[in-house]
């Protein structure tokens, strides 16, 4: 009998770096994670991560089959299999793959998590059938990665997509790559975090979000109070929307896609920031792309979704040579 082959799935976070193995079909098998521990060198990380990966397959191996390994992380280099000065890790200049290739000869590619979200909805997701589209993350910060003609866009240097660090207000808020008026700084769950309490501080909007503390705040529990009828809330969800609909408006003028996809925490609002976002968007949008552009939910479920989407880089890499 012959064995499925699968692939090996690894997203680097600043917390936890989670693993699994994915099948063609984007069923996954098995997942795990163990704690990034960002103040050691990646080779450390690695060094654990490939124990512990190589512990847990043996469960496996009887029916499977390893195929190769696809790693999402911050500031990832696709062209170059690097990642350089990451936040929230203390790796500085790194090469992934080099070291990868101590622990496996299977071939393996590495690029940042929205652009392994990209290529996860277009293999897995709601992207199937399209060419031309777009993915945002909407976490901590905002990510992006941007499909046309079914290929990712890397540019020259390997980084291009950051519609995150387009600007809004260059006189705005500060924002963690050192500029100020950064998109994500208005539209992530850190932004709208932001925005609750700029409007806490300057209405007098009653809101039960008056009495959370701005380091326990959740985007999740802006999104619970606008459900529940909060005014602020629902406010801060309407601000978040007309500046992220703005700068999508934008970026359609300069790639037309047919769709753009949101992913990430608050992206699970649902009708709180895509329906607003799709209006703002529609207002602000050049005449030739009105009501063409569709804004939908990723279709990767949520828990192993950054599982799925570096799995997903892998199997399109090999899928590649072999055309």
């Amino acid at each position: 009998m012959s064995k499925t082959k699968v692939a090996i799935g690894i997203d680097v976070g600043g917390t936890n770096t989670v693993f699994g193995f994915v099948d063609h079909e984007g069923t996954l098998i098995y997942e795990s994670s163990i704690p990034t521990n960002a103040n050691e060198k990646a080779d450390l990380l690695f060094d654990r991560l490939f124990k512990k990966v190589d512990e847990e397959f043996k469960k496996f191996s009887a029916r499977y089959e390893l195929i190769g390994i696809g790693i999402g992380a911050p500031n990832a280099n696709y062209y170059k299999g690097t990642v350089e000065q990451p936040p929230n890790l203390n790796w500085g200049y790194v090469n992934v793959l080099e070291i990868v290739k101590k622990y496996s000869p299977l071939p393996s590619a590495i690029t940042n998590d929205a652009n392994a979200a990209a290529i996860g909805e277009m293999i897995f997701g709601a992207a199937k059938e399209m060419k031309n589209f777009i993915v945002i993350t909407l976490g901590t910060g905002l990510g992006s990665g941007i499909v046309i003609n079914g290929e990712l866009v890397y540019g020259a240097d390997g980084f291009a997509g950051e519609v995150g660090h387009t600007i809004v207000d260059s006189n705005g808020r500060e924002c963690g790559c050192g500029r100020k008026g950064c998109l994500e700084t208005y539209a992530s769950a850190t932004g709208i975090r932001r925005t609750v309490f700029e409007f806490i501080g300057t209405t007098t909007t009653p809101s039960e979000l008056r009495n959370v503390n701005f380091n326990d705040l959740t985007a999740k529990e802006i999104a619970d109070a606008a459900n529940s009828g909060d005014k602020l809330a629902l406010e801060a969800f309407d601000y978040t929307a007309r500046i992220l609909g703005l700068k999508l408006a934008d970026t359609v003028a300069c790639l037309s896609p047919e769709a753009i996809i949101l992913f990430g925490g608050l992206a699970l609002a649902g009708d709180l920031i895509i329906e607003p976002t799709k209006r703002y968007m529609e207002e602000y949008m050049l005449n030739i792309f009105k009501n063409k552009v569709k804004i939908i939910p990723s279709a990767l479920p949520g828990g192993s979704a950054a599982i799925l989407g570096a799995s997903a880089l892998i199997w399109n890499e090999l899928e590649k040579h072999r055309r």
